[in-house]
């Protein structure tokens, strides 16, 4: 079998914004569908649910941010509906818990890390992105699989400091994982890069689930300071047999 792990990121990479409370937080966090599944179940399923509430055409996409979701924002006006709001809650929360996934997630403390490592650092980025793909390398040996990776462009700059990240990892490898065995599960080298307009329903369903594992792995450090929302709440949830677990050992969850 192959997977595909489906990449998003909730704060940015900065390490000079670290002493700002809003920007302390870098989190990856990352859905791994099997391809076939995700072309005949998710891709489906998801276009049916944005049919049936936003008159989605396939000339037209529509494509779920869970920003815009939020706000009403076009396309989503129809959700300022308190009826249909609800009724498509708790659609979407439906399909969310019996869509076939796995998930990992990775959040750093900036400030922590830029106070710890005064002299030599990982950039941000690069750091959880080693600690997640090592974890979806794991992932991929318990099951005997082959897998890639795919993150929403960020445009320019960005998107070349993904690609560049992911592989020094598929060549160097880690301290725990040698890169014979990153290049033994990843069938690429290269990370895949797409836009919002490519209507991918992993990195969709990747953009409705991180901001609540985010805040999930806060909270059980103590660091969560907001209010979490009853549409996240029940997305944390959901989340709870998504995580990647063998028995009592959790993988999903790391906070460095």
């Amino acid at each position: 079998m192959k997977y595909r792990i489906y990449i998003d990121e909730v704060g940015n990479p900065d390490l000079d914004s670290s002493e700002n409370p809003n920007h302390q937080f870098l989190s990856l966090t990352g859905v791994i569908i099997e391809l076939e599944y995700a072309a005949t179940v998710l891709h489906p399923q998801m276009e049916a649910i944005k049919q049936r509430y936003f008159h989605a055409h396939p000339d037209e996409p529509i494509i779920f941010h869970r920003k815009e979701m939020f706000n009403n924002r076009h396309p989503f006006e129809a959700l300022s509906d308190t009826g249909i709001r609800e009724s498509f809650d708790n659609d979407l929360l439906h399909l969310m818990k019996d869509w076939q996934y796995t998930v990992l997630s990775v959040c750093l403390d900036k400030k922590k890390h830029k106070e710890t490592y005064s002299v030599w650092r990982f950039d941000p980025y690069h750091y959880c992105l080693a600690v997640l793909l090592e974890r979806f390398v794991f992932f991929l040996k318990r099951n005997g699989a082959s897998g890639d990776a795919m993150a929403e462009s960020r445009g320019g700059k960005e998107d070349i400091r993904l690609k560049d990240s992911f592989e020094r990892l598929w060549e160097n490898g880690t301290d725990f994982v040698a890169p014979e065995q990153f290049q033994a599960c990843l069938t690429s080298r290269q990370l895949k890069v797409k836009t919002k307009a490519n209507n991918i329903a992993g990195l969709q369903l990747c953009d409705l689930i991180a901001h609540s594992s985010r805040n999930e792995i806060l909270r059980e450090q103590s660091l969560f300071t907001g209010r979490v929302l009853p549409f996240g709440e029940k997305v944390i949830k959901i989340l709870e047999s998504k995580y990647d677990c063998e028995g009592q050992r959790c993988f999903g969850k790391k906070f460095i």
